[in-house]
């Protein structure tokens, strides 16, 4: 690994300066919780505030965690919330970069897709399917992976992003399968937040560029109306495999093989608690590192992934504080994958390629309602939902002539649920947090799956969380359904869902005004852990109900928010992931440390943003040791660098560390290069 240098000096003197010469103290926000059910205040709107001003704004109210919005502190789960202001203020590109910050969260790239690992538990090529992602409540996990893409390939661009709340722990009590170590919920922009246009213009290392145009209004018939749309192309880089590396396979380079290219486009209109809004995205990502035995070096092993969805929602509370929530939806996920082989059997090498693909159309709709009783010392919830997958359909075969055919598989299911909850106030500090939802999956059968939490307030500056949950994953048409006709994988015959148990101890305590420390300690344990499996009576690889895993841990977190505007994070993860005989569990740091700061370096007017991480070293697919590694991030911006004219300016990797992140099922790599030293310079023009 390289050694740093003094190349980031100016960040930490300037840090320092702005620090010691603008007069700072823990800042006074106020606990202004508002009630459970979002009846507030009338504070000044944020798009009345100054950038500086928008910094002392503390994010204390979350929806997630019980499909209501309510105090973090009385939230039956450990959350964190990212802002729109996290975003600019730390040059995040994508989903993925913020999730990095996070503390227990740890993402993995294999230069095709990133992967979330959540507190200790992330397999490589899981394709993040035991983890619910959310769109304004709208689910994204697809009908074939049930996963859900985060990187460029994202649904949303970046600037489109309002908050994110991340919710640890088992979620499936009200969300279903794959709310099984948390769920992520990407909260989107109002056009009143906008007020106008933006047109936006990137440019960055590695041949990358990015355009966005946006409009954003409340009409005078207080319609809310929000459209974006952006692009994004990268070259990629000339990457280094040694497993390649001989002059057969050009010596081990893959040239012209790591581009990338995406289009989103993002719409809705709101008007009197109705809202119909649609997303899409196209992206095409070169693969450089030879997977699934493919030809190396090679510029034709590409993957295409197109992701949209319409959604239509109504959302009203009553005179008697009756709350109702009802959505229909229409979703879609296509995904193709062109891999390049080379056939050597006639003597002459012969290259072509074997196309893989999955289609997968779905429509839905939910109905929920709550209620509060007794002064709010009661409120509950209760819910149905209805997902009927119209098609889960793959494909595979070699585009020969005449064509062979490895997998033609058409399928449809159905998914029909009911939760309830109820938040009840047992004691003047202490409230019972309780809830049950029953699935029915016509592959399986029924899952239930229960929560209960005990959430004590002894004093106003402290908060303590006992936590139970179990959670569930059922099993995707991809693990019920692939099979390449006795080639490699066959088909199981039956799976059962995968489950968790977990208990978790929180307590989220305020030191100062201004100052907060949140710190958890939390087992998981695992059953009926879908993984792959050679049969020994065909040597066909198959899925199966394998393991057990647990997972043991614990995190520190440290917020501050100063007068001066002087904000940031510092936290710390231990987590110990292990499988049956306790064999260590791939990809899973065992120590996480994260630090974020920000600093008015000019009030009102340039900001400063660093970040720091550190993520252990890993177990590889193989078994090998993956060294950790450190990694900083740093930003400037210019608010006004003139009139409604923004600049910012950001370098990835600050320190041009050496590192990699484990490689995915399919890769000859035990582990894949990481981006070097990088930036972007964007700007951004209001009006």
């Amino acid at each position: 690994m390289k050694t740093p240098g003094n190349g980031a000096g100016w960040v930490f003197r300037a840090i320092a300066l702005a620090a010691g010469t603008i007069p700072c103290r823990a800042d006074a926000p106020g606990d202004s919780e508002g009630s459970r059910l979002g009846a507030e205040s009338a504070p000044r709107p944020l798009t009345e505030m100054s950038l500086e001003e928008l910094l002392q704004v503390e994010v204390r109210e979350v929806r997630t965690a019980s499909r209501y919005l309510q105090a973090t502190r009385e939230a039956p789960a450990s959350v964190t919330v990212l802002t729109a202001e996290d975003f600019r203020n730390y040059g995040y590109r994508t989903l993925a970069d913020a999730l990095r910050s996070v503390r227990s969260v740890h993402v993995t790239y294999d230069r095709n897709y990133s992967y979330l690992g959540m507190r200790g538990f992330g397999l490589a090529s899981d394709y993040n399917n035991r983890v619910l992602f959310l769109v304004d409540g709208h689910r994204l996990n697809d009908n074939i992976y049930d996963g859900a893409l985060f990187g460029n390939e994202f649904i949303l661009d970046a600037e489109s992003i309002d908050r994110v709340e991340i919710v640890r722990g088992p979620g499936s009590s009200l969300y279903g399968s794959n709310a099984f170590f948390g769920v992520v919920n990407v909260l989107t922009k109002r056009g009143e937040q906008l007020d106008g246009a933006e047109l936006s213009a990137s440019a960055g290392s590695f041949g990358a560029y990015r355009g966005r145009a946006s409009y954003g209004r409340r009409l005078e018939d207080g319609a809310d109306v929000l459209v974006s749309g952006s692009y994004h192309h990268a070259e990629g880089q000339t990457l280094y495999f040694p497993e390649f590396d001989d002059p057969a396979t050009g010596n081990g380079y893959a040239r012209e093989a790591d581009g990338e290219r995406a289009g989103n486009a993002f719409a809705r209109v709101s008007y009197e608690g109705l809202t119909l809004q649609g997303a899409f995205v196209s992206r095409a990502k070169h693969v450089p590192t030879g997977p699934y035995g493919t030809a190396f070096p090679s510029t034709r092993t590409v993957t295409w992934d197109d992701r949209g969805y319409l959604d239509l929602s109504f959302e009203r509370t009553f005179e008697d504080r009756l709350s109702l929530l009802a959505r229909v939806y229409l979703d879609g996920y296509w995904y193709r994958g062109d891999y390049e082989y080379e056939d050597t059997s006639s003597g002459t090498p012969v290259r072509y390629i074997n196309k893989d693909s999955a289609t997968g159309l779905w429509w839905g709709g939910e109905a929920q309602v709550t209620r509060p009783f007794l002064d709010d010392r009661v409120i509950l919830t209760g819910g149905l939902e209805l997902r009927h997958n119209l098609r889960q359909d793959q494909s595979n075969y070699d585009d020969l002539d005449p064509k062979q055919v490895y997998l033609d598989s058409r399928e449809d299911s159905w998914v029909f649920a009911a939760y309830g909850q109820a938040d009840v106030a047992v004691a003047d500090p202490l409230r019972l947090n309780a809830g049950v939802r029953y699935d029915y999956y016509s592959t399986y059968g029924r899952s239930i799956t229960p929560r209960v939490a005990l959430v004590a307030r002894p004093v106003e500056s402290t908060s303590l969380k006992a936590l139970y949950g179990r959670a569930f994953r059922a099993p995707s048409a991809y693990e019920l359904y692939y099979s390449d006709n006795g080639v490699y994988q066959k088909a199981p015959g039956d799976l059962d869902p995968e489950t968790v148990d977990s208990w978790e101890l929180a307590v989220e305590q305020d030191l100062a005004r201004g100052v907060r420390v949140i710190g958890a300690g939390f087992y998981n344990s695992v059953s009926d852990l879908i993984a792959t499996r050679l049969d020994p009576a065909d040597g066909l690889v198959t899925f199966d109900n394998l393991s057990r895993a647990r997972v043991a841990g614990g995190e520190i977190e440290v917020q501050a928010r100063l007068e001066c505007g002087l904000s940031g994070r510092v936290s710390y993860s231990y987590q110990d992931a292990r499988l049956r005989h306790d064999v260590r569990l791939e990809n899973c740091p065992r120590n996480l440390v994260k630090l974020n700061l920000t600093a008015p370096l000019v009030p009102d007017r340039l900001f400063a943003g660093l970040e720091v991480q550190y993520v252990d070293r890993r177990r590889g697919p193989s078994g090998g040791e993956i060294s950790g590694y450190w990694v900083a991030n740093a930003t400037l911006r210019i608010r006004e660098l003139a009139p409604r004219l923004e600049l910012s300016a950001s370098l990835y990797n600050l320190f041009n560390r050496d590192y990699d992140d484990p490689s995915g099922t399919g890769l000859a790599q035990e582990q894949v290069e990481q981006d070097p030293l990088g930036f972007r310079i964007q700007l951004t023009w209001r009006f």
